[in-house]
Order: structure tokens, then C-alpha cells, then sequence
């Protein structure tokens, strides 16, 4: 039996290697290609990503709930230190595995249509092949070098996509933008890496914080950072010590800075406060790359390392990942209530969502917060992927009548469900499940989330409080916003119509290539695919297959109450926006002032950010 587990362990590997190099494979073929073959690419990359995401399939069925498989070999050696490179497949990362592949693929299936016309078509697929193999790889390999390595090739092929249009000075300045607010985070998490190999020895992430789990057992005593007094209640970490890796102890202090490392980095990645600026302006790209970037891949890097190395932190460091997580999804939606610029809008989304993510891990909800990441993957894709039809259209209609409009400002559309029934219903859906009303997997990820937060908010002071009770009214701002969005791209009239009426209208959702995707997503947006039980994210069977670390238990009247009031009222406010937004009443809100100002002007950290690095005149 032993020898047919290696054996299958052995296949596991092959498959997850070969899932991995596809893309890469991918990119090589699609840089060789000649000019004259160029429309070969996006097939090329497609079925690729196809086999890869089947090869995925395959390798979560044998992992998930069952054994690790980890599979090193040596790398190389520099002293009396030896560093391996292997692969460890564990639930988290064939979670992921899976979660990237699932996206990617209608994501490439829709390129091959939006992009068609592009000059660059070849070049377009080698980045993206080349940013789906960097993202895979990271969520496999199995050392702190390769992670560092594969993380920061996700950042510069989302550089590549970012400006990959680089012949308009906006695109140039996004990719630049994001390029430096993300070096910022690498030295965050090299310092990190440094600090944690020079404590334990070991760059292995599955000695650190998997089965040894030395990290967990370590913690700061009397001013040290040093080996817990639990050490025995580990055989692994008893094992690795016993054969000769010693342990350095370092000062406390070193063991903040390793967390502000890595706090630095996933506030890179993954968009938060105070180096969330950069994702805006990445809507620069092509919205294919945008949906990609936003669902599963880059921005979803920072909330995987962080639950790739959950057990360094200490209470004080979860609490404070918990208040900029909060924070950072209140400020974005606040912003994203006054936008105009229907990518702009999804792009604060997709930043307070990810605040949710980095609030719940700060509150203990490790499982929810991974929920959270693979249920926004798929809505937010969606919801991408209808904007780019969305603005596609409308610029249609800009050049056949000449128009001076913008095709991405929501103020100039208007009246497209008639034109687009299958847009607009992929648009509700994701719109629905992003608000999380119940009969979605946004109400299972979400309200899990703002449960466990009341029941962690519990015994604590008045300050602690203000967390869940922010939650709770981001879900609001959420749901306004939503169905501003919505109204107003999809309801009442064209509004180009005004400035010139009579016009051309050629509207059309496009072929097989556009819808299909659309579909694939939107079937993924409702709870079956999650949970047989549609109110109650414990019947799902995700987060039962990721440890919860913290073993809280939600108390069932939380359960019952925050539901309820969050749904009913989220409710009310859509009801509330459609009514302001489709004409029939007067906007009661001021649509100048310093609060709405404070929402349009994002808060003013740009222009902060913009006078503080202009030199002082002396």
C-alpha cells in the first residue's frame, strides 16, 4: 500500500510540474512565433491553460483532505547550509493551484476575442502565459528563496500587462506606479525571509509552518525571541533540532520586524493601506489583464503569503493586521460610491474586498478569510469581464457617431440590458453575490466573515468594537454602490443619446468567446458550487479543508442576527440607489462639499504621495 502511495505521490508531482511549465511553455512558443502566425497565440496559450487547469483538477482531488505531498531535492549549498527546491502541495496550495487555473481560463478564452484586432496579439498571450506560470509556481514551491523568487515575477509580468499598451504616457505611468509601490513590499518580505532564516536555519516553508511548525512554537520571551516551552508537543520540531540545526536567538525586536516585512509586502501585493494606490491606475491595461490580476492572481498573492505564514504572528500583530484590513475596506468603498469610472469603481471593490481578507485573518477567521479570496475570484472576474464588453460597445458607438466621450464613464451609458440580456444578468449575478444577499457565495464567504468579527470583538474594549461595526457598514457602502453601478450602466436610457441624439447604435455581446466565460463565472457565483446549504458556510466544504488555527466558534446568535440585519438592510439600500439613480426622485446627496470631495478625490493620498516627493526648495 505504501509502495502505491509513492508511486501515485510520484504522478501528483509529474502533474503538478507539468501544470506549472505549461504556461511557461506557452510564453517560449508564443515569443518564437513568426509575425505571420502571430493569431496562433492565443490558442496556443488557451489550451495550455486548459490542460493545466485539467492537470489541477486531477492533483486537488488526490491532496485536498488527504495526505501532503512534498518532493525536494537539494539546490544548492553555501557553507554548511543546504537549500532545497521542491514542491509542497499541501490543501492551501492546491487551493490556489486550482483557484488560478479556473480563472485564467475563461479569462484566455475572452482574449482571444477582446484582443483580436491588438498589433501586439502574440506579445499579449507570451505575458499573459508568462504571468499565469509565475503565479502557479508561487503557490507551490516550497521554500522562502523560490517564493521570493516566483513573487517577484508576478510583479513584473503585471508590469508587462499593466503598460502593456505603452504608447499612452497613462499606461506608462500605471505600470511604473504599481513597478515601484511593490518594490516597496519585496524589501518588506526580503527582510522578513533574511530574519526568520537567520532565527531558524531553514528557508523550508513546511518546517517553518507546516508540520515542524518552528515558527509557531517560537515566541518572545523576556525580551528574546526564542523556542517555546511546548517544543515536545512537536515531533517534527524535537526531530530537526535533534539532528543538528540550532536554533539563534534573537532579540524580540527582530521578531516585529520580520512581521512588518511581511505587513509591508501583502500591503503591496494585495492593496492596502498605505500602498493601495497603485491598483487604481492599473486599470490602465487591457480589462482582461485586469480581471486576472484582480480575481486571482497578483492582488490575491498578499492574502496567500499571509496564510502561508499565519503562525508568525503574534495577538498584538493579528490586531493590527485586523484595524488596516478594516480600515482599508471602509476607505475603499467610501471611494468607490462617487466614482465614475466603471473599472476605477470595480478596482476600489476589489481593494475593500481584499480588506475583509486581511481584517479576517487579523481576527482569527484563517479559514473564512481563504473562503473570501477563491468566492471574490469568481465574481470579480465576472464583473470585469462584463466591463470590458460593457466599455468595448460604448467605443463602438464613440467612433461610429464620433463622439468625444469616455467609453469607461458610467455617466454615458445607460439602458444596455435591452441591447446586452446576457451582460446584464452576468452583471447582476456578480453584482449580487459581490453584495452577498443569500443564494450566492459571496453571502457564504462574507457574512462568515462579519460573524466571527462580532465574536471576537466580544470581551474586548469599545475600540475593538468599532471593527466589526465598520464591517458591517462597508457591506452597505458596498451594496449602494453596487447597484449604482448597475442602474446606471444598465437601466433607463442611453444617455450618449442626449448629446446626439439619432446616432448609430450597433450593440452586440459578441461571440461564443465573450458568453462563454460570462457563464462558466456566473455558475460559480451561486452557492452550489460551494455549499449544499445556501445560509450556512459551515455545510461548505472549503473552509472545513483549511485549519482554522484560532479554533474559535461562532455563538449562534451571532449567526442568526448579523445575517439578517446585514441582508435586510443591504436590501433597503439597493432599493434606496435605484430609486435615486433611475430618475424617479432628487439625489439627496451633496454632490460637492469636503465629504463628497474626500470620496472623489480618493481621500487625497495621491496628491499626498505627489507633494511628498517633489524636492524641497531651499
Amino acid at each position: 500500500m505504501e509502495q502505491f502511495l509513492q508511486s501515485i505521490d510520484a504522478l501528483t508531482i509529474k502533474f503538478t510540474l507539468t501544470a506549472v511549465l505549461l504556461p511557461l511553455l506557452a510564453f517560449i512558443i508564443n515569443t518564437a512565433l513568426p509575425a505571420k502566425w502571430s493569431k496562433v497565440a492565443g490558442w496556443v496559450s488557451t489550451v495550455f491553460i486548459l490542460i493545466s487547469c485539467i492537470l489541477s483538477a486531477f492533483i486537488f482531488s488526490r491532496v485536498w483532505n488527504g495526505h501532503q505531498v512534498h518532493q525536494h531535492v537539494l539546490w544548492f549549498t553555501i557553507g554548511n547550509t543546504q537549500v532545497d527546491a521542491g514542491l509542497l502541495l499541501n490543501n492551501l496550495s492546491v487551493l490556489m493551484l486550482l483557484l488560478v487555473n479556473l480563472i485564467a481560463l475563461p479569462v484566455h478564452i475572452y482574449s482571444t476575442a477582446y484582443m483580436r484586432h491588438d498589433e501586439k496579439y502574440s506579445r499579449y498571450f507570451a505575458y499573459l502565459s508568462f504571468f499565469c506560470f509565475s503565479m502557479l509556481a508561487l503557490v507551490v514551491v516550497d521554500n522562502l528563496v523560490l517564493f521570493y523568487i516566483f513573487w517577484e515575477l508576478v510583479g513584473f509580468s503585471s508590469y508587462l500587462l499593466i503598460g502593456f499598451w505603452f504608447t499612452r504616457d497613462s499606461a506608462v505611468f500605471a505600470n511604473k506606479k504599481a513597478f515601484i509601490m511593490n518594490r516597496i513590499g519585496d524589501i518588506g518580505l526580503l527582510t522578513a525571509i533574511i530574519i526568520i532564516f537567520t532565527q531558524f536555519h531553514t528557508l523550508d516553508i513546511d518546517t517553518l509552518f507546516g508540520s515542524a511548525n518552528l515558527v509557531g512554537i517560537s515566541g518572545t520571551v523576556n525580551g528574546v525571541w526564542q523556542i517555546g516551552s511546548n517544543l515536545h508537543q512537536s515531533p517534527a520540531a524535537s526531530m530537526w533540532l535533534n539532528i543538528g540545526n540550532g536554533i539563534t536567538m534573537l532579540p524580540a525586536i527582530w521578531q516585529y520586524i520580520a512581521f512588518a516585512g511581511i505587513f509591508l509586502a501583502v500591503a503591496a501585493k494585495s492593496a492596502q493601506f498605505p500602498l493601495h494606490t497603485w491598483l487604481p491606475d492599473a486599470m490602465e491595461g487591457p480589462t482582461s489583464v485586469s480581471a486576472l490580476i484582480h480575481a486571482a492572481t497578483m492582488v490575491a498573492a498578499g492574502v496567500f503569503l499571509l496564510g502561508r505564514v499565519y503562525p508568525l504572528f503574534n495577538d498584538t500583530e493579528l490586531t493590527i493586521l485586523a484595524i488596516v484590513g478594516c480600515f482599508t475596506a471602509f476607505m475603499a468603498a467610501t471611494i468607490a460610491l462617487t466614482q465614475n469610472d466603471l473599472k476605477r469603481i470595480l478596482a476600489y471593490s476589489t481593494i475593500s474586498q481584499l480588506g475583509y481578507m486581511v481584517m479576517a485573518m487579523g481576527i482569527g477567521a484563517y479559514a473564512s478569510s481563504l473562503f473570501h479570496l477563491v468566492t471574490h475570484a469568481f465574481f470579480k472576474c465576472l464583473l470585469f469581464l462584463v466591463a470590458g464588453i460593457v466599455i468595448h460597445q460604448v467605443g463602438h458607438i464613440r467612433d461610429d457617431n464620433n463622439l468625444d466621450i469616455d467609453p469607461q464613464n458610467i455617466q454615458n451609458m445607460g439602458g444596455l440590458r435591452k441591447k446586452m440580456p446576457l451582460t446584464f444578468i452576468a452583471a447582476l449575478i456578480g453584482g449580487v453575490a459581490l453584495v452577498g444577499l443569500p443564494f450566492t457565495s459571496g453571502f457564504l464567504s462574507k457574512d462568515g466573515i462579519l460573524v466571527q468579527a462580532f465574536e471576537w470583538s466580544d470581551g474586548r474594549n469599545v475600540f475593538f468594537r468599532i471593527i466589526p461595526i465598520l464591517a458591517l457598514l462597508t457591506t452597505w457602502l458596498t451594496a449602494f454602490y453596487v447597484a449604482r453601478l448597475i442602474v446606471k450602466v444598465f437601466f433607463g436610457e442611453l444617455r450618449v443619446l442626449q448629446i446626439k441624439p439619432g446616432i448609430k447604435l450597433h450593440i452586440s455581446e459578441g461571440t461564443w468567446r465573450y458568453k462563454l466565460p460570462l457563464v462558466l463565472l456566473s455558475v460559480c457565483c451561486f452557492f452550489p458550487f460551494f455549499s449544499a446549504n445556501p445560509f450556512s458556510a459551515e455545510h461548505s466544504w472549503l473552509p472545513g479543508g483549511l485549519t482554522d488555527t484560532t479554533g474559535r466558534k461562532i455563538a449562534s446568535l451571532y449567526q442568526i442576527w448579523v445575517p439578517v440585519l446585514v441582508n435586510v438592510l443591504s436590501l433597503l439600500v439597493i432599493w434606496f440607489a435605484y430609486t435615486i439613480y433611475i430618475g424617479r426622485r432628487t439625489n439627496p446627496f451633496a454632490q460637492t462639499g469636503a465629504i463628497f470631495n474626500l470620496s472623489f478625490k480618493e481621500w487625497y493620498f495621491d496628491d499626498i504621495y505627489h507633494r511628498a516627493e517633489k524636492p524641497k526648495i531651499v
